[in-house]
């Protein structure tokens, strides 16, 4: 059963919150080489087009989603990262929910992310596509990367839950 959740936008001057965004950072860039990595630091997540969001259980930080937007009605999941204390117990889905939930009353008709193509990135591919993400060529300003794999999905009234 999962635990009692907030979700709110978040205005990431809260150290909980800066803190799992540098853990998010550290982790991408532990896997990753530098030139493959596409997470966005904190000053990036400030930008007016990204909106953050954190999800909170008793008081304590559990999971951070966001998304950009990068084409009026096209945005770009990103920094999605559940605690280490959450793992497991559904806190990435109810983000990747509600990122879908927000995304769609902004006025967001797709939504596309990046996410990595190794072993340490199955359990992220996994949640994407149980969700309706499909694999997609690379979008935006993305380049062909062997150690990316992009997705999209519709979102919206007319689109699949």
């Amino acid at each position: 059963m999962a635990p009692p959740l907030t979700i709110v936008r978040d205005d990431l001057t809260g150290e909980p919150t800066r803190r799992l965004i540098a853990a998010h950072l550290a982790g991408m860039l532990a896997n990753t080489p530098v030139e493959s990595v596409h997470a966005l630091d904190l000053s990036a997540l400030q930008h007016p087009s990204v909106r953050v969001y954190s999800a909170w259980v008793h008081g304590e930080i559990a999971a951070i989603g966001a998304f950009a937007i990068f084409d009026g009605d096209r945005a770009e999941l990103k920094s999605m990262r559940v605690a280490d204390a959450f793992l497991g117990q559904g806190l990435g889905r109810a983000m990747l929910m509600h990122l879908v939930r927000e995304a769609g009353a902004a006025g967001i008709r797709s939504l596309w992310l990046e996410t990595g193509s190794g072993p340490d990135f199955v359990a992220a591919r996994s949640l994407y596509e149980s969700a309706g993400f499909v694999a997609c060529a690379p979008f935006a300003d993305y380049r062909p990367d062997p150690l990316s794999v992009f997705m999209t999905r519709a979102i919206g009234a007319d689109a699949m839950p």
